[in-house]
């Protein structure tokens, strides 16, 4: 049984937040999109039981956030047995090479820097789309 790709959208900045949904829509993508501000409900969140096991998800994270390092939150997700399935897409603005082979070594599939190009950004998201709608929720 397949189940749509549900978007997980942690961004702590509401402008690009609405910037980043409308290229997913732009890119045709009409996925659910849970959008958090903050790194612990974000958390809190993916750790359900019910979340975990409902499907499968794309995690859209900012590192730059007001409570924790989005860094953290990367590593916590590939660290379980059903969310490290998840692709992450990092976007923010740190440009640091270090930072950025952290998130990779990590375990992020993509590194994306703000301001982005939203047309790449758009591009990217649509192949991610395209992957994405052929997974199949693992079997539970």
């Amino acid at each position: 049984m397949s189940h749509s790709v549900r978007i997980v959208m942690i961004e702590d900045d509401h402008g690009h937040a609405k910037l980043i949904e409308k290229n997913i829509r732009r890119a045709n993508i009409g996925n659910d999109i849970v959008h958090f501000d903050h790194g612990d409900p974000a958390l809190e969140y993916l750790f359900r039981e019910e979340v975990r096991s409902a499907g499968p998800l794309l995690i859209l994270l900012d590192l730059n956030l007001p409570d924790m390092s989005g860094t953290d939150i990367l590593e916590k997700v590939k660290q379980d047995e059903r969310l490290r399935r998840a692709p992450v897409v990092v976007l923010t603005t740190t440009d640091d090479k270090v930072e950025i082979q952290r998130c990779y070594d990590l375990g992020c599939n993509v590194y994306i820097t703000k301001p982005v190009d939203y047309e790449a950004f758009a591009v990217a998201i649509r192949q991610l789309g395209l992957f994405l709608s052929v997974m199949q929720a693992p079997e539970i």
